[in-house]
């Protein structure tokens, strides 16, 4: 008899999410285990060590009520799979692959391992084209562009769920007509958050194009650490082999590092920074570096991975961690949500490393890189000043620093401030930037070149408006008065 088809009884130790089984022969690292309760209910493992005849098995429905005695473990052979389809587009699945939605189970095209192959990267293609999230603090200042990982670092009791879902909303690629999905991946949310996902897509139509996988936080934690990698497994296949442009929202990734500190400490591993295990940051890496592009490949996979900063600490080790391998990061911030800001988005400490390959002409617009680096140097230099009011007073400001005070305020309350409804293009940022330009001396726009400043400045529009209106007038009185001559002349040869 194979032996794979061996049932072995031998349970020895039962830890946390773990489970350990001796006397065991020919059994390989992540491979699946099925596992017999004593009640005859079935679980699913994946081997986490494997010796010569132990292995450990983590259990992703947790190990409540497991016996060691009347427990039975059967090793199947091969990794963990995913069963494939297009037919994964408008479902949702929980956090072992299982439908949820009260419709029957696809029927797979392919059979995926959920870990995935690692993208060559002589393969790779640089992501270039810009993605629309109809968000100005992202379009205008942070642009996300097709094949990016940019992740959202926010804290607790912010709105980091209600931007996830708006993003997922409104998210697109602009020009040519092309395929576009969402792959939206909750870890550790709770029922009331779920089901608002769920009926906000399904309200807006959303989730006829978005592939959902929940764990709920009454959910095996354990489950965690599969579900970002069947998310992303769904992704591969809708972005290479169905050539669609897919975009992965993975929150919150706090609690997936979570449950890796706790398979870490059952397993009695030494700890590295807060507890956390030393391998975090590969395995951050093995989840993040599977979006991309690939040369020859029409599809592509964006990542906006959110995470919430334990005691908002930007310098903790899932956002530090996250930041070294990502491509820039957003940073949602308490002061602008106290004053009812929504988006609550801190734009000085945001970044978008590959922000200047997917904007300017051909991709958004000419003069969309020097309104960002004008929007950010003069709310920078207006938030300085705030700290400077503070101290002497706005009585001791120069004319010239009260215009930058209130820029600083017209930027938050016009630019950063939208309805989570709201889905701005590029040329409305982009016009609201000019807007805000128009408070300013023109002499103080030294980021801009000129060429745009006489293009695109609203004075400049009023002037060339109130020109046109005086040629106009002034060629409408020509017209009267070679009538009134006309009308003379006609009258003259009456008589």
């Amino acid at each position: 008899m194979s032996n794979k088809n061996k049932e072995y009884t031998t349970v020895t130790e039962v830890a946390g999410p773990l489970m350990v089984v001796e006397n065991i022969e020919d059994v390989a690292y992540n491979e699946v285990v099925r596992i017999k309760t004593a009640d005859g209910e079935e679980r699913t493992g994946q081997v986490l060590e494997a010796y010569l005849d132990k292995v450990i098995v983590q259990v992703f429905e947790g190990t409540k009520g497991l016996d060691t005695k009347l427990t039975s473990a059967r090793f199947i052979g091969e990794t963990m799979k995913l069963g494939v389809s297009p037919e994964m587009l408008g479902r949702v699945f929980d956090g072992t692959g299982n439908p949820i939605d009260d419709a029957p189970s696809i029927i797979p095209e392919d059979r995926r391992d959920i870990n995935g192959d690692p993208i060559n990267p002589y393969s790779r293609e640089y992501p270039r084209e810009f993605i629309q999230t109809g968000i100005s603090t992202i379009d205008g200042l942070n642009t996300l562009v097709r094949g990016q990982k940019l992740p959202i670092f926010s804290g607790s009791g912010l709105p980091h769920n209600q931007l996830a879902s708006q993003i997922a909303r409104q998210a697109k690629v602009l020009g040519k007509e092309e395929k576009f999905a969402v792959v939206f991946c909750a870890m550790g949310i709770t029922a009331e958050e779920a089901n608002l996902f769920i009926r906000d897509f399904e309200e807006t139509g959303a989730l006829e194009r978005t592939t959902m996988f929940l764990n709920l936080a009454d959910d095996p934690t354990i489950e965690r650490i599969i579900l970002p990698r069947m998310a992303l497994t769904a992704a591969e296949y809708l972005a290479f082999d169905q050539g669609m442009q897919v975009l992965v929202i993975l929150t919150d990734m706090t609690n997936y590092a979570e449950a890796l500190r706790e398979i870490a400490a059952a397993r009695e591993e030494v700890p590295g920074r807060r507890g956390y295990p030393g391998y975090m940051y590969t395995d951050l890496a093995m989840i993040y570096e599977r979006a991309g592009r690939i040369k020859g490949r029409k599809g592509s996979i964006t990542q906006i991975p959110l995470l919430t900063m334990p005691d908002d600490d930007i310098t903790h080790p899932i956002p530090d961690l996250t930041g070294y391998i990502t491509e820039g990061q957003i940073v949602l911030e308490r002061g602008l949500h106290k004053k009812d800001v929504y988006p609550p988005i801190s734009v000085l400490p945001c970044l978008s490393r590959l922000m200047d390959q997917g904007i300017g002409k051909g991709r958004t617009r000419e003069d969309h890189s020097g309104v960002a680096n004008q929007l950010y140097a003069a709310y920078a230099e207006g938030n300085d000043l705030r700290d400077l009011v503070s101290i002497v007073g706005e009585d001791a400001l120069s004319e010239r620093d009260r215009k930058f005070l209130q820029f600083a305020d017209l930027f938050e309350e016009q630019f950063v401030k939208q309805d989570d409804h709201e889905d701005r293009s590029i040329i409305e940022t982009l016009t609201i930037g000019w807007n805000l330009f128009a408070t300013l001396p023109r002499s103080e726009l030294k980021k801009i070149d000129k060429k745009y400043i006489e293009k695109y400045h609203p004075d400049k529009k009023k002037e060339k408006k109130s020109i046109d209106n005086k040629e106009m007038g002034s060629s409408e009185m020509k017209n009267r008065s070679s009538k009134k001559e006309n009308k003379k002349e006609d009258e003259s040869k009456d008589e």
